[in-house]
């Protein structure tokens, strides 16, 4: 963390706080990852996101627009064609979710392994307090 920045995420009054809200959220950390890679029009990143629905792609594209990190070009053809990319600020966030995207993947295994045994340990206590 940076000592000499005026913003603290730990005091709650903090912007910060909404900002980290906001790129902690599963389909923002998805949708960056795909930008992270190149420009993507609005179906291909829908069709590219299992689950994610038109709607909440929508929001998510526009808050991140907001928020300075995606860049929005929309071209006069009909239907009207539009593309998301990165913006540099965006570009900067991006480096961290790849890292955090990769840790995922390469840790899915071994984190799925811990859930199986912390619930193992759960049920065998429960039963062990029943008797």
């Amino acid at each position: 963390m940076n000592t000499q920045s005026p913003w603290n995420p730990y005091v709650s009054e903090c912007p910060t706080r909404a900002i980290l809200q906001r790129i902690a959220d599963k389909w923002t950390i998805l949708i960056l990852g795909l930008l992270h890679e190149k420009t993507w029009r609005f179906n291909a990143l829908l069709k590219q996101i299992e689950g994610l629905s038109q709607k909440v792609l929508s929001q998510t594209l526009k808050r991140l627009e907001r928020d300075g990190l995606v860049h929005r070009q929309a071209y006069p053809t009909v239907p009207i064609t539009v593309e998301y990319s990165l913006t540099p600020l965006g570009i900067t966030l991006s480096q961290a979710v790849i890292t955090t995207l990769n840790w995922a993947e390469e840790n899915a295994t071994a984190v799925l392994t811990a859930q199986k045994a912390y619930d193992q340990n759960i049920s065998n206590l429960e039963q062990q307090l029943k008797k």
